[in-house]
């Protein structure tokens, strides 16, 4: 073998062993991209995939997509195809869905601090407002007060109040009395305090049971009108705010411990955004529901005069001391929790 002839043999060598080690150096960073861009999460919910809260959970999925630029996609789960309302936050506690998105009173025994002030009565917020105060009362007081110390929070936000829609016109303790009205678990002290019978039924089932008569009318938020044709059956909203509802998107504690921290910090950045985004589109949402039911199926509001506003507040008003009492009994700040959401429903409102 000539003198050439063994150089270049020797530089193939070292190029081949320079070329291996590349390869072993570099092929590692190649898997945790790989790894990195099957990163799938469930997202579950109860409710159609037309109502506001999976709206806002299809956006949430698709800004984080875009934030991760691909490395993270989400399959989302709406209409109780992966999970109900029964069993929604079991469910992500179990690993069935990463991530899931229910109403806290649902489970009240779960959350009694959270259903507290969610079932107090005669507080008039617009969603926007509700929507960033419940965000900040997640972040602020501890999980374990809560009852969400087994979950990483993704967002929280908050529908308007509900209100009595009803098929004969309601502006008086009077008009109320003896009305069959579905209502959900928080709103059943409230319907009997009024002089209603509550019926209890779930969200599935107050369409057909409006249709057949077997309710007088159903108390809850007002973009139902439109995003589930109540307005077909009823024709009068009462413009007295009852309770609220708040709810809570949570992941799988372990599913979010095994995320890339910079993907944890995009979720984090997107909470507050997109509670903002909530609230603001549900207020544009239920103006919109109101207008089409009124011009689509002549559905009217009523307002209630001064006086007869106050006869249903002396009505409520224990119940909303009860709720308190019963909180605090249980050994949890309720009026510190109570305090603190007047405080701040006050600085979102005058900022």
């Amino acid at each position: 073998m000539t003198k050439q002839t063994t150089n270049s043999y020797s530089t193939h060598q070292r190029l081949a062993r320079s070329f291996t080690l590349g390869a072993l150096l570099v092929s590692p960073l190649i898997m945790m991209q790989v790894q990195a861009s099957e990163i799938t999460l469930n997202y579950a919910f109860f409710a159609p995939a037309q109502t506001f809260p999976a709206v806002q959970m299809e956006h949430w999925a698709k800004e984080l997509e875009r934030r991760t630029d691909g490395r993270v996609s989400v399959n989302t789960f709406p209409g109780g195809t992966l999970l109900t309302a029964n069993n929604m936050y079991d469910g992500v506690q179990s690993g069935v869905a990463d991530i899931g998105l229910s109403v806290t009173s649902y489970e009240p025994a779960r959350f009694p601090l959270l259903n507290m002030a969610s079932g107090l009565t005669g507080i008039d917020i617009d969603s926007t407002v509700g929507s960033q105060v419940v965000y900040d009362l997640v972040n602020e007081f501890p999980p374990q007060q809560l009852g969400l110390e087994d979950f990483k929070v993704v967002i929280a936000f908050a529908i308007q109040p509900s209100y009595l829609h009803s098929k004969k016109p309601v502006t008086s303790l009077e008009d109320i009395e003896g009305l069959e009205l579905r209502v959900p678990g928080d709103n059943t002290d409230v319907i009997e305090a009024l002089g209603g019978v509550p019926v209890g039924l779930s969200q599935a089932e107050v369409g057909e049971a409006l249709q057949a008569g077997v309710v007088d009318g159903y108390v809850s938020s007002r973009e139902g009108l439109m995003d589930l044709q109540y307005a077909r059956s009823v024709k009068y909203v009462t413009d007295y705010p009852m309770t609220n509802a708040f709810l809570v998107a949570v992941m799988n504690r372990q599913r979010w411990d095994s995320l890339p921290k910079d993907v944890q910090q995009v979720i984090d950045e997107l909470g507050a955004e997109v509670a903002h985004f909530a609230g603001d589109y549900l207020d544009s949402h239920i103006e919109e529901s109101l207008n089409w039911a009124a011009e689509n199926h002549g559905v009217e509001t009523l307002v209630l005069s001064d006086e007869e506003a106050e006869r249903w507040a002396e009505r409520l008003k224990p119940i909303n001391e009860a709720r308190l009492t019963e909180a605090a009994e249980m050994g949890l700040p309720a009026y510190e929790f109570y305090d603190r959401m007047m405080e701040l429903i006050q600085s979102y409102r005058h900022p």
